[in-house]
């Protein structure tokens, strides 16, 4: 069964964790229609959506449609299992190229991880190739 992902940050198209996307992109581009704080934090500058919707921005991403294999490929590389991983969440997304919101699984950061000063850049609305040259992947 197909699922649709939203992703803002290195598992998008063209970006550093992309290898694990093995969905197929859906055409428009897609922002969150909930707001969420978005930042990059830590020695590694991960982009994390925080679990805190109504604050923040609209969160600029894509939309893919991806198999088990790959849904669960995208779990172990953001350790949806480990306590201080991300979750997957459902969010609601609008896009230029749809007329009704699409629901997809996006990848959030729990609240009470998230401290103001492990932030090395934002609050950001999108994830660019200039933030992705910042990442460092997990050794």
């Amino acid at each position: 069964m197909k699922q649709l992902v939203f992703v803002f940050g290195t598992l998008k198209e063209g970006f550093p964790n992309f290898a694990t996307n093995g969905g197929v992109r859906v055409p428009g581009n897609f922002t969150t229609i909930e707001r969420y704080p978005f930042y990059l934090v830590g020695t590694r500058c991960s982009p994390w959506l925080v679990d805190m919707p109504g604050r923040g921005e609209h969160i600029a991403g894509q939309v893919f449609e991806v198999d088990a294999a790959t849904l669960e490929a995208m779990d172990q590389l953001e350790r949806v299992s480990e306590p201080d991983g991300y979750r997957r969440v459902c969010v609601e997304v609008a896009s230029d190229a749809h007329v009704e919101p699409l629901t997809a699984y996006a990848y959030l950061k729990q609240a009470r991880h998230f401290d103001p000063r492990d932030v090395c850049l934002g609050p950001l609305s999108e994830y660019t190739l200039e933030h992705a040259a910042l990442y460092r992947p997990r050794a």
